[in-house]
């Protein structure tokens, strides 16, 4: 019986090393659909980068030109300043008179008509 309980052994030994193996899945790389996905979304991301740097840079010039344009308006705005000034100074009556008489203007009090403004 030593005998056939050995023989037994080896043939339960022998069948589980005989067991078939399993196959071995190899896993692939990605698939033509996930790199066409992948190609895509890069794309995206690529074009979307470059808008949104080409809108950052059309600010920034319009920006640019408004305080170039805010800075000539505020130099204008003091050179009128600065007329309106020379205007009311040169426009005083005194002065007036005196550069009518200077070129030989006489004062008619009878022609002389008050106007308001």
């Amino acid at each position: 019986m030593a005998n056939l309980a050995r023989q037994l052994r080896q043939e339960q030994q022998q069948q589980t090393v005989v067991a078939p193996k399993k196959k071995v899945l190899q896993k692939r790389g990605l698939s033509p659909g996930e790199k066409i996905i992948g190609l895509l979304f890069g794309a995206i991301v690529c074009i979307g980068s470059i808008q949104i740097i080409s809108n950052q840079s059309v600010i920034y010039e319009v920006n640019k030109d408004i305080q170039v344009t805010q800075k000539e308006i505020q130099t204008q705005q003091k050179s009128n300043s600065d007329l309106s000034i020379q205007v009311s100074e040169l426009s005083q009556y005194d002065r007036i008179k005196e550069k009518a008489r200077a070129l030989g203007l006489q004062l008619n009090d009878q022609n002389v008509k008050v106007v308001q403004d």
